[in-house]
């Protein structure tokens, strides 16, 4: 329990008594630390474990050449990079079992890039003056980042920031002494959905994926599950994908700040994961409840959901959009993809009697798709709702075949902890 080591990260020329605070709490607890400076212009009062020259050329640079460069922005990202190798360079050595990273907007940058880049399930924590701000987007942030804002944060230390920064290192100790890693032996299938009141089908699918062996990982469609979802993609983590609720594109093309960013519906065809793909949800776009609705949606139906999330009701153009959308992305897929059409609808509410429902919409919106899907992509047409039983027979059926064919590989491929 006590054994487990802790990377420690951050400027160590402007923060020292804050980092040396931080290290002082773990072992305080029982933790190990290893200490990583990323300055440049500076030097910590002592030496640490890896230091900004051993960060630089682990970047294929160097501290003279960033500080030549004469530019801070230049200058950090030599740092980030660095810092990112040596990072996973040590993980994969078993050097240490967590990592914190301490920041204002230079170190938050930094951290980003260092949590990127280690495997899904090694604790990582940014402490920061800008955690949950937007200036944070979202393809920034590693599926499994956690975030502490830092309150006091800046010129030393005090009681405010020492409440902060104690509490950041009790958590990711124990996030090091208690997490349970991936299971690697496990093919792992990545569904994206909603909430059962929007759609209904992983009910029957995950049991049905279970028996066959696969574990399965459900991603909310609003935002922050869709970038776990294709961050988790492009490190191949997923045997398939049951990629459902593509409503965060949508989003992304009209403008929404509820967004998985612009790579939505391609990492996994990059990798090429094979893909069973169904557009649910194309006729909404979420929106940030709290705010006022912008303009340009007016003359638009919504709903409020909660305090939280409103969703707009696209008319036909705005359809046409997100179809071509849809078709733009699965363009670039390098594997298997296969589109479900479901004729009666792709969410409750688009149910024939129920609220939302245009059969001529939708109609259109299918034939749409249907007409720009390249070529390499195969629809299926269904005489179902998105919800109903042959939906997810039509699912199984596509999977099952794919199985035997060999098409879906049962390894799964995510990087897996040295430990």
């Amino acid at each position: 329990m006590t054994n487990k080591t802790i990377l420690v990260i951050g400027t160590y020329d402007t923060k020292d008594d804050e980092l040396s605070f931080l290290a002082g709490v773990i072992r305080d607890q029982g933790g190990q630390v290893l200490t990583m400076d990323v300055s440049v212009l500076g030097d910590p009062a002592t030496p640490t474990d890896y230091s900004k020259h051993d960060v630089a050329t682990a970047g294929d640079s160097s501290i003279q050449t960033a500080i030549d460069s004469g530019d801070e922005n230049t200058a950090m990202q030599i740092m980030a990079r660095g810092a990112s190798v040596l990072a996973a360079r040590l993980y994969s050595a078993a050097a240490f079992d967590g990592v914190i990273v301490l920041g204002g907007t230079m170190g938050t940058d930094l951290a980003l890039d260092v949590c990127s880049a280690l495997p899904l399930g090694v604790p990582k924590y940014i402490v920061s003056t800008v955690a949950f701000s937007p200036l944070i987007p979202a393809e920034r942030l590693a599926p499994d980042t956690q975030m502490i804002l830092w309150a006091g944060g800046l010129y030393g230390l005090n009681s405010v920031c020492r409440a902060s920064l104690s509490q950041a290192a009790g958590a990711v100790l124990g996030a090091a002494r208690a997490v349970q890693m991936p299971d690697p032996d496990k093919p792992l299938i990545g569904i994206m959905s909603l909430g059962t009141s929007a759609l209904k089908y992983v009910i029957p699918l995950k049991p049905a994926l279970e028996a066959r062996g696969f574990e399965v990982a459900v991603f909310h469609a609003t935002g922050m599950g869709g970038r776990a979802f294709e961050s988790l993609a492009k490190q191949r983590a997923f045997a398939c994908v049951f990629d459902f609720c593509t409503q965060e594109l949508g989003n992304q093309i009209h403008g929404s700040a509820i967004s998985a960013g612009a790579d939505r519906l391609t990492n996994a065809g990059l990798a090429g994961i094979p893909q069973i793909v169904a557009p649910g949800c194309y006729d909404l776009v979420d929106v940030v409840g709290w705010q006022p609705v912008a303009e340009k949606w007016a003359d638009h139906p919504t709903h409020a959901h909660n305090r939280l999330l409103t969703s707009v009701v696209l008319n036909t153009q705005e359809r046409r959009q997100v179809a071509q959308a849809h078709a733009t992305q699965l363009a670039t897929a390098t594997g298997p993809v296969a589109v479900i059409l479901p004729e009666r609808g792709l969410g409750e509410w688009d149910r024939d009697g129920a609220d939302l429902h245009d059969s001529a919409g939708l109609a259109r919106f299918l034939a749409e798709l249907e007409a720009r899907l390249p070529a390499q992509v195969a629809a299926h047409r269904i005489d179902s709702h998105i919800n109903d039983a042959a939906f997810a027979d039509k699912v199984l059926d596509i999977f099952d075949s794919w199985c035997a064919e060999g098409i879906i590989s049962p390894e799964r491929r995510i990087g897996g902890s040295p430990h």
